[in-house]
């Protein structure tokens, strides 16, 4: 929905910050494990995400929930969203449509 970024940067044996490695959310739950893949090997995510819902006045009235497996690996585990994802900025909601596309994006690294 372009607000709430599952992160898929490669950090195979990388140092990076936990809540922005490859299985986070970013900004606000780290994986549960690193199952990241060699370089030159398929990574697969498998995603159930529920979109938050908001009442008439904007407030939430359920936030949004993610579950994921990435390379088969139970990394996220129905974790409540704490709003829209952002790099050093606290997490919170603002009232937007009930659907939207996904999206992918990339820094320009390779």
């Amino acid at each position: 929905m372009s607000r709430y970024e599952l992160q898929v940067l490669d950090n195979y044996q990388a140092e990076t910050y936990a809540d922005g490695m490859a299985g986070s959310i970013y900004g606000q739950y780290p994986p549960q494990v690193n199952a990241s893949r060699p370089p030159g090997q398929w990574q697969t995510y498998d995603v159930i995400f529920h979109a938050p819902r908001f009442n008439e006045d904007g407030t939430v009235a359920k936030p949004a929930r993610e579950t994921v497996f990435f390379n088969g690996v139970l990394v996220q585990d129905n974790v409540e969203l704490k709003g829209s994802t952002a790099h050093m900025t606290l997490a919170k909601y603002g009232k937007h449509p009930d659907q939207a596309p996904i999206a992918l994006q990339d820094h320009g690294t390779r």
